[in-house]
């Protein structure tokens, strides 16, 4: 089956499909009056310094103050190295050079002081209540290459795993790179000829000098570079030689990807087309539908089978059950393939849904070490394909995996939805039966007071309902003891939690 990169074009939206093996594997969303920040770079000012959590408030310009860690900051070319274990273009290790040392126990109090400007790029959007985490690790991805303007090192990604293409790679690089500058080769730039990384590494570096240019003249804080728009990001980071198609519906924007194309990918360019026809074209491929299905709390596994994601602020918790597989032979049998067949499942939609932080995965229990071995593994076996970094432990006692999966952006949940207005993002509602007890302890409070003469309620019609119906003796039998009138009234205006009593 083909892969292909779709991308959908309107005025106040880009929505970018990447699809594997007929399966939406990633999805970014960039909506125009929510346009991501994350990549750009911004001159700040420190505000606050926090010692104790080795961390720093930096004023970047945007609503809420961004913040940065001690490992976040460099005072000298030797410690900007920090940045040498991660690739965060690819979200994939980078091998570093032979006797290459990090020196991270520079306390930030030495490193930054309150009033102090300082060039930083956003490392993680920011979410929720929290602002954008930055780095003043600056890094300036390109096709092939990533430009370090400050740090004279040259790295190759390890998903180019082959020996003699990494050192021949190398050593192009070396051969041309400035004195001062260092470089990562993607994984794109596997295979790419001298003068394909020479021209990338110019570009780079002419963008570079451009940003020094104008943080030395612009205020403080400002923004001084903006990353690529999301059709461009998605070009120059997916659209790789495993993309068979990128099909793209807006005319305007296939005229723009050509052009970008012709500078830095020509031989890509007779595998993008312009989509024209009636049918839009996420449904034509039938992209709606993972997303309708992506936003949905229970997925069903194919066996019968399904997984519940439950997405809290502390972690993620997917639990994995049976439903309505019943197996053919025994229970054991029945549990490992149900657990099994959830493990494509649950890393298909970790990677769809962009699920990061801390995740717990509850399986099935398992009687047999043997099997708790095959489920670990396959789940070790998928999320390579993961381009997030992923830490895995091992199935514990209790049957949960603990896992950690890099979180840059927000959530595909986080992204198209908003908290409950009804429920405040609770999940639950207090009952119909709970809310009429509660309404009868307060006309009890209420209805003891010796000048009251009558009661008047106001509920939610579920509630009214209840009182009127289930409970209509215990309204009667109050109104003969204390010989006061009870006049209960549904309000279809009221939340379900909400109600009103008013005597006289």
């Amino acid at each position: 089956m083909s892969n292909e990169l779709l991308i959908n074009m309107t005025s106040h939206e880009t929505r970018v499909a990447l699809v594997e093996e007929a399966m939406v594997t990633e999805l970014h969303i960039e909506r125009a009056s929510e346009r991501g920040i994350m990549g750009n770079i911004y001159k700040g000012r420190v505000v606050r310094i926090l010692p104790g959590m080795q961390a720093a408030f930096v004023d970047i310009g945007l609503e809420r103050a961004a913040f940065i860690y001690a490992g976040d900051v460099y005072e000298n070319t030797n410690e900007y190295g920090l940045m040498m274990g991660v690739d965060d273009e690819e979200n994939v290790a980078i091998e570093p050079e032979p006797g290459y040392h990090i020196d991270r126990e520079v306390p930030i109090e030495d490193m930054l002081q309150e009033g102090q400007e300082i060039l930083v790029q956003v490392s993680k959007e920011p979410m929720g209540t929290k602002g954008a985490r930055i780095t003043s690790h600056i890094s300036l991805p390109g096709r092939n290459l990533v430009l370090m303007p400050a740090v004279d090192h040259v790295g190759v990604s390890r998903r180019i795993e082959d020996e003699k293409e990494r050192k021949r790679l190398r050593e192009l690089v070396q051969s041309v790179k400035p004195q001062g500058f260092g470089f990562i080769i993607r994984t794109a730039g596997e295979g790419a000829s001298l003068d394909k990384l020479k021209a990338d590494m110019d570009f780079l570096l002419q963008l570079w000098e451009q940003i020094i240019e104008k943080k030395n003249k612009a205020p403080t804080p400002s923004l001084i570079h903006s990353d690529l728009d999301a059709s461009l990001r998605a070009v120059r980071d997916l659209f790789t030689k495993d993309v068979d198609r990128l099909i793209i519906d807006s005319r305007e924007e296939y005229e723009k990807i050509l052009q970008f194309i012709d500078l830095f990918m020509p031989k890509l360019k007779p595998a993008v087309e312009l989509y024209e026809e009636d049918e839009p074209i996420f449904d034509a491929y039938g992209i709606e539908m993972e997303i309708a299905r992506a936003l949905g709390r229970k997925v069903w596994l194919k066996s019968g089978g399904y997984i519940t994601i439950d997405i809290t602020e502390a972690l993620t918790a997917i639990d994995v059950n049976t439903g309505k597989y019943v197996g053919k032979h025994n229970l054991e049998d029945t549990i490992l393939k149900t657990n099994l067949e959830s493990v494509k499942e649950i890393t298909y939609q970790l990677r769809l849904r962009n699920i990061g932080g801390i995740i717990i995965i509850d399986f099935i229990d398992m009687e047999r070490q043997q099997d708790r071995d095959k489920v670990f593994n396959a789940l070790i076996n998928a999320l390579q394909k993961d381009k997030s970094k992923t830490n895995i432990l091992k199935i514990s006692e209790l049957g949960l995996v603990q896992m950690t999966r890099k979180r840059t952006r927000e959530n595909l949940t986080q992204t198209l939805g908003e908290p409950c207005s009804y429920c405040d993002g609770e999940g639950y509602l207090k009952s119909r039966t709970t809310m009429g007890y509660e309404v009868i302890r307060a006309i009890q409070r209420e209805i003891s007071d010796a000048s009251t003469h009558k009661i008047y309620v106001r509920v939610h019609p579920d509630v009214a309902d209840f009182l009127l119906d289930m409970e209509h003796e215990m309204i009667e039998q109050l109104e003969r003891r204390f010989e006061k009138r009870i006049t209960i009234n549904a309000n279809s205006g009221f939340h379900q939690e909400q109600y009103d009593i008013r005597s006289e």
